[in-house]
């Protein structure tokens, strides 16, 4: 077979060395295996497996191994596992260590050594010169074992790395070793896992006495506690790391600290001391030069323990921060802390000028008077602190507090100073303290005041901003955070609907229903300059604004002309924005005439906006509420009141509400109304104003300056002859003059105001008030002037095609400019030039360019052309080719579509911006030299790095974009391109829709087959790679992905085919599905795991078990002989990796290791008795529940369970599988008696069927035909939530078992045959029932289950022994079995 081309025998092995033919890097014994052999995982790496019975062979390998040359020379890594040492093998291994000058890394897991054999390797060890790190993992060397590698390691200069896990060698071995370290100085890491803590003091000791720069890990767990650090040393920060040791070895370790210089950071948080350690401590201070930071937090010090600390510091000359917070000591404690960092006379030094930080204080450390005077005293006369924290801290009253900053006013070192938590920090006296105090002291640059009083009642905020410290830890929208909120009093209601709907008309009469205002002169006028066009249709976005009472209505009425769509996403709101929506539509297709619309029609109408208002909602930033939208019809005074189209458009309107719920907030009322009629319209006109007042108060509240400006604006304009848009300077002046607290004073941060001026223009943008372009510096007052007269200008630039605009949608800059001065120029008679006085032409191009409207051929060029997307033509007609054709060319496809189009789509706004949008990403990339890019109306074309691509729009409303790629690069290069600059441009223009990627089909691409032709040419990219984690391992590499055909109307289009799956994919894409099917299998293997062995025999005297015993061990144990190996082999595989076909290779054996181990346990369960010959009935046998026309796996029997169905598995040897259409039997209801015989064999054989069950649900066929047709159709029950019953969690995952394995240890000999009885009870016991039970159903003959079940009763030639096994079992293995009817 394919799969066992790597498996050899060892013969083959002995022949290979002796050959001197392989070239091997690594190798791995495994000895007590159930076979014989070995694999060769890769071309330098190999795994030798050896059974009890062929133990001389090992001894021959080390033999030959020690006398091969080319191993001697190329071995680099040694790995024994389960080995019992004889002498004469070490000896084998010692002749293989002397004459090899390569072998860095040698490891023993789970190995038996005898002192002879330990004492023997020890004067290997001392004499080699060549190995690197040794490692001993659960291979009980003890105490005694320490010692003698102890020895070794005295003498031998060249180990770097020592690892001892899982073996206890107790405090006796530590001392053995800790000797060690004092002689030895080559070694660079210790890494140990014992059973006690007090390993960790020798150890540790010894290496900071002797000054090593050793990294050093010592872990312990004990008493069936979770394993946890006790220490760690890392010489290359200098730190060491104290989690858990008793008072005695933190004395040591102290001792060991005096005189040390490789330690700097010493962290003891945690650690429960006494004064007795703190004694030591004192000398430590006292000697130490290199020490600058201790962490003593939370270390239980009371009084005398910080008495030795303070007198320690006297005399210290390198610390420079101390933290004791969370102690237990008093005043008595405070003041003997700060005396050496105090002073009490003009004439005394400070005894200690290094520390720089000191922290202390904690709920049960108690001031009181005399710790409050050495704290005013130290912060009074200090002149070397810069950091000092007082935490949570209960007995500092408010006045203390008061205390501490009126001694802040006379020092001049302190920058941080931290109160967090003190209760004390409260009340008005305390900041109105803190306020005076910073008015003094210029120093100070930090306040921590978190968690305390004053900051829980948000009366901090001013203190940091006087600090500056909001500007550093807050974000920009809190600079404001002293300014008061308020609801907002601006709305903006947006009339949606398409052209001659009516929506101005309606606008009209509903301002005849608001109170009557002052109709502003512009209106007047425009509307007699050009009531015709009124009349008629209105061209462009209008905005008329409403007052009612104190709240203003601005209605935006969005044009309704199809060439004015791609600017609606330009003014759709966001961030929060107090807004909702008209959508209108006319009962009737024109105004003119009588002819109504259907009720499709008008859905088509309504639809569009409804997916246009979710798409662009979905894209706001915030979106603090659903959007508010109301549905009204017009013209409703032409038609007929019985009309069956009315009631067929009433239903429709039904429909989508109810599925775009959840999406948009519906009123339930549709207005039908006149739109000519005020009297119509007014219960729609008191509708807006009660939605514009419950949108507001639902809304974020806005700062009350934002309020107040939108009148200062508004003033701005009447005294400046109405200008419709102001510079940033000119915004300056007005916040300096009109606006106090945007005003930049004497001692202010110029940059910080600056800041403030722009986050409120930033504000204002989102309320809809203004247009705010950071870049040109410009704000825009009349927001309808400029949407719908400037930006309008690019619309109206396709009437001009003939005399202006170059081919392919350039424009000359001068052209556009010359065509917006026009528009700058007031056609009114009596308006001043004064108007447009502070705007340029330049400047509305820079803001088109700003909002990628357009984008300009060469920016370098002053005088470039600019290209205007919305004024492209389509290509159609035009033939459709790639420039490049060569027969090695390749084809790739994406195909980019909206997850939910039936609510949202790329409006029409999008591709025109992703044009300019990705043609100013390519201009910003390095190696773009050379890259040609093109436009039409629906395409974009691309030339870069020898790949040409094509981005076309498609599908109906643009809810899909289709890339595709033509190179002559190899298929990654090119899918990177896509993946990495394409895609990515795309999806940030589209935030809040969702595009699920597809793989296109390649002869689609070459053949630029028109869109309508492959709809059906793409499958998904997920669904792709999980058909390829589907299929066995071998299968991977050359799985192949049918396409259907395509013909139009009998005509063949493309036919029928298929395509590689590593030629649709990358090879980051392919890796990434390799690398999951690894972690499934890992986690799988993971799962399976047995915890080591608790011996309690000794080294000496190992347990062993009988062959037939292993057999019979129906645990986990059972199925996890021999995973460890598998994992070891799967880390090699990892780091090995050369290409695809080599991963696929590792992967195929790792997934054949594991399911090998399923089989044998599965195999036991169907032969367990070989005394059972004349069973009569099948063995291997499951429920399952029909519920919700679905089936569900039972996996725990509970009494009362009803419709149920009884099935068999096929029980061919290492072949079972679920049998396909397999009839069962009905279990009407689950009883006492049915519930005490098969829960049992439920909880111990359903685990292993589930496990089953995983691995098909997760490699489908990688079972070979295992689980086919059950877990086809319950494919889902791998998702534990899924699986029906009390233990389907345990069932679907294993994880609480192999936990539960874990913590119980049941691992000796005695349990174990005590399992395999109590299994073959519970079989026999279940087997019983269901003899008795198919009895109850009258099938008890072999035709009777051959019906039922399709299982034959059969004898296997070899063994004699008795299965069912299905049909086709029967047919294609009728060779090795034959049939033995009932």
């Amino acid at each position: 077979m394919a799969s066992n081309q790597n498996l050899r025998d060892l013969q083959w092995v002995l022949h290979a060395i002796k050959s001197e033919s392989l070239n091997l890097h690594n190798i791995s014994f495994y000895l007590s295996q159930p076979t014989s052999g070995c694999y060769q995982e890769t071309e330098n790496s190999m795994n030798i497996n050896i059974s009890k019975d062929s133990l001389p062979h090992f001894s021959n390998l080390l033999t030959v191994l020690g006398t091969a040359q080319n191993i001697q020379s190329t071995l680099i890594n040694l790995e024994f596992h389960r080995v019992e040492w004889e002498l004469q093998q070490v000896l084998n291994v010692g002749v293989l260590l002397d004459n090899s000058s390569s072998i860095k890394q040698v490891a023993f897991r789970r190995n038996r050594f005898r002192t002879e054999c330990l004492s023997q390797f020890s004067e290997i060890l001392q004499r080699n010169k060549v190995i690197k790190e040794i490692m001993f993992s659960e291979s009980g060397i003890g105490y005694a074992g320490a010692g003698i590698l102890a020895s070794a390691l005295k003498v031998n200069d060249s180990l770097e790395e020592l690892q001892i896990w899982e073996d206890s060698i107790g405090s006796k071995g530590a001392e053995e070793l800790s000797k060690m370290i004092e002689a030895n100085s080559t070694l660079k890491l210790l890494t140990i896992f014992d059973s006690k803590s007090l390993t960790a003091t020798p150890l540790i000791s010894a290496v900071l006495a002797r000054n090593r720069a050793m990294e050093v890990h010592v872990w312990s767990g004990q008493n069936g506690e979770k394993s946890s650090k006790v220490v760690e040393f890392s010489p290359e920060n200098s730190t060491l790391r104290i989690y858990r040791l008793d008072v005695s070895g933190a004395c040591r370790v102290a001792c060991a600290l005096g005189w040390n210089s490789t330690v700097k950071s010493l962290d003891m948080t945690g650690v429960r001391l006494k004064s007795r350690w703190a004694k030591e401590f004192r000398w430590v201070l006292e000697q130490n030069n290199s020490l600058k930071e201790v962490s003593l937090s939370k270390t239980c010090l009371k009084d005398k323990g910080v008495v030795y600390v303070a007198a320690g510091l006297f005399k210290n000359r390198s610390l420079e921060s101390l933290y004791l917070d969370g102690n237990w000591f008093s005043g008595i404690g405070v003041e003997h802390l700060l005396c050496p960092l105090s002073r009490f006379s003009a004439l005394q030094f400070q005894a200690n000028i290094t520390l720089k930080s000191v922290t202390f204080g904690g709920r049960r450390t108690t001031m009181g008077r005399d710790g409050l005077a050495a704290i005013l005293q130290m912060l009074t006369t200090n002149e070397s602190v810069t950091r000092l924290g007082i935490y949570d801290d209960e007995s500092l009253r408010p006045d203390d507090i008061v205390k501490i900053f009126k001694s802040l006013e006379r020092n001049a070192t302190l920058r941080h100073l931290s109160l967090q938590g003190c209760k004390g920090v409260r009340g008005e006296l305390v900041l109105q303290t803190i306020v005076e105090t910073l008015h003094i002291n210029p120093w100070i640059e930090v306040i921590d005041l978190s968690r305390t009083p004053l900051q829980n009642s948000g009366k901090t905020d001013g203190i940091y901003q006087r600090l500056g410290q909001n500007g550093k830890t807050e974000p920009e929208m809190d600079l404001l955070k002293d300014m008061p909120f308020t609801v907002p009093k601006s709305c903006r209601v947006f009339f949606c609907g398409q052209e001659y709907a009516g929506k101005t008309t309606l606008c009209n009469s509903i301002s005849q229903n608001f109170p009557s205002s002052k109709v502003p002169y512009m209106d007047q006028v425009r509307t007699l300059v050009n009531p015709v066009e009124q009349a008629i249709r209105t061209n462009g976005m209008k905005i008329k604004t409403l007052k009612d009472e104190d709240t203003k209505i601005s209605v935006w009425n969005l044009a309704g002309q199809h060439e004015f769509y791609s600017l609606h996403d330009l003014m759709f709101p966001g961030h929060g924005s107090a807004s909702f929506f008209l959508v209108i539509s006319s009962l009737y297709r024109k105004p003119n005439n009588r002819e109504p619309k259907t009720a499709a029609e008008i859905e088509e109408d309504l639809q569009y906006w409804l997916r246009f208002i979710v798409s662009n909602s979905r894209r706001a930033v915030q979106q603090c509420m659903l959007p508010n939208v109301t549905i009204v019809l017009t013209h409703y005074d032409k038609i007929n009141q019985a009309s069956q189209n009315l009631q067929a458009t009433v239903n429709s309107i039904q429909g989508l509400r109810d599925k775009f719920q959840g999406f948009v907030d519906f009123y339930p009322t549709v207005f039908t109304v006149d739109a000519r009629s005020s009297a119509s319209v007014s219960k729609l006109a008191h509708h807006l104003r009660k939605t514009s007042k419950t949108v507001l108060q639902r809304v974020p509240q806005v700062y009350q300056l934002c309020n107040d400006l939108i009148q200062i604006l508004s003033d701005w304009r009447s005294e400046n002859y109405n200008k419709p848009a102001m510079k940033w300077k000119e915004f300056d002046e007005l916040c300096q003059i009109k606006v106090p607290p945007l005003r930049i004073s004497r001692h202010d941060n110029k940059t910080r105001v600056e800041m403030r001026r722009r986050t409120i223009a930033t504000c204002l943008h989102h309320m809809g008030e203004v247009i705010y372009f950071d870049d040109p510096g410009f704000l825009v007052l009349d927001c309808e002037w400029f949407c719908g007269e400037v930006l309008g200008q690019l619309i109206r630039l396709d009437d001009r095609r003939q005399s202006s605009v170059e081919n392919n949608g350039f424009i000359s800059r001068k052209e556009l400019e010359k065509i917006l001065k026009g528009n700058l120029q007031s056609q009114i008679p009596g308006m001043g030039s004064k108007v447009f006085e502070n705007l340029d032409t330049s400047d509305l191009v820079r803001m088109m360019l700003k909002l990628e409207l357009c984008y300009e051929q060469d920016p370098s060029d002053p005088n470039s052309l600019l290209l205007i997307p919305s004024i492209l033509e389509e290509g159609r007609g035009r033939p459709q080719r790639w420039q490049l054709s060569t027969p090695d060319c390749l084809y790739a496809g994406r195909h980019l579509e909206c997850d939910d189009s039936s609510h949202m789509f790329l409006t029409p706004g999008f591709f025109p911006r992703l044009q300019v949008h990705l043609h100013n990403r390519i201009r910003g990339l390095r190696n773009q030299h050379g890259a040609t890019y093109s436009l039409e109306k629906y395409l974009i074309s691309i030339s870069i790095n020898g790949i040409y691509i094509r981005i076309e729009l498609g599908g109906q409303l643009g809810h899909y974009i289709d890339v595709l790629a033509c190179s002559t690069n190899n298929l990654t290069e090119t899918l990177r391109l896509i993946q990495q600059l394409i895609i990515p441009a795309i999806q940030s223009l589209c935030h809040g829709i969702i595009l699920t990627e597809n793989v296109m089909r390649p002869e689609c691409v070459r053949n630029l087959t028109p869109p309508r032709y492959r709809k059906t040419q793409f499958v998904s990219l997920q669904q792709l790679k999980q058909a390829l984690l589907s299929v066995p391992a071998d299968s991977m590499y050359d799985y192949q992905h049918t396409w259907s055909s395509v013909s139009d109307s009998g005509r063949p289009i493309l036919g029928a085919g298929f395509d590689l799956a590593r030629e649709l994919l990358s090879d980051d894409d392919f890796r990434e599905v390799l690398h999951r099917r690894y972690h499934d299998l890992y986690d799988l293997a993971v799962e399976l795991q047995v915890p080591p062995e608790n011996n309690q025999d000794g080294p000496d005297h190992p347990l062993s078990t009988s062959d037939e015993t292993d057999k019979v061990e129906a645990t986990f144990g059972g199925i996890a002989k021999g995973v460890e190996a598998v994992l070891q082999r799967l880390k090699i595989i990892e780091q090995e990796i050369r290409d695809l076909k080599q991963e696929i290779q590792g992967l195929r054996y790792y997934e054949h290791r594991l399911l090998i181990q399923l089989h044998h346990k599965m195999n036991y369960l169907v032969n367990y008795n070989v005394q059972l010959e004349e069973r009569k009935v099948p063995n291997m046998f499951y429920f399952v529940r029909t519920e919700n026309y679905s089936r569900r796996l039972v996996t725990n029997m509970i009494s009362g369970m009803t419709a149920l169905r009884l099935h068999m598995l096929c029980e061919f040897r290492r072949e079972m599988h679920v049998v396909e259409d397999q009839m069962g039997c009905e279990l009407m209801q689950v009883d006492n008696r049915a519930v005490k015989s098969l829960a049992p064999y439920m909880k111990k054989f359903m685990k292993l069927l589930t496990f089953a069950l995983k691995i098909g649900a997760h490699l489908a066929a990688g079972m070979g035909e295992m689980i086919p047709d059950l877990s086809r159709e319950v494919a889902h029950l791998a998702d534990s939530s899924l699986i029906y019953g009390a233990a389907g969690a345990v069932a679907a995952g294993a994880a609480g078992t192999a936990a539960m394995g874990r913590v119980q240890g049941i691992r000796n000999r005695g349990r174990a045959i005590e399992g395999s009885r109590d299994i073959q009870q519970d079989q026999r016991t279940a087997q019983q029932w269901v003899v008795d039970f198919l009895r109850e159903r009258r099938c008890s003959t072999g035709k009777d289950i051959a019906e039922k079940f399709g299982l034959y009763r059969v004898r296997y030639r070899d063994d004699g022994q008795i299965a069912w096994v299905c049909r086709r079992h029967m047919s294609i293995r009728a060779n090795e079995i034959m049939e033995v009817p009932i």
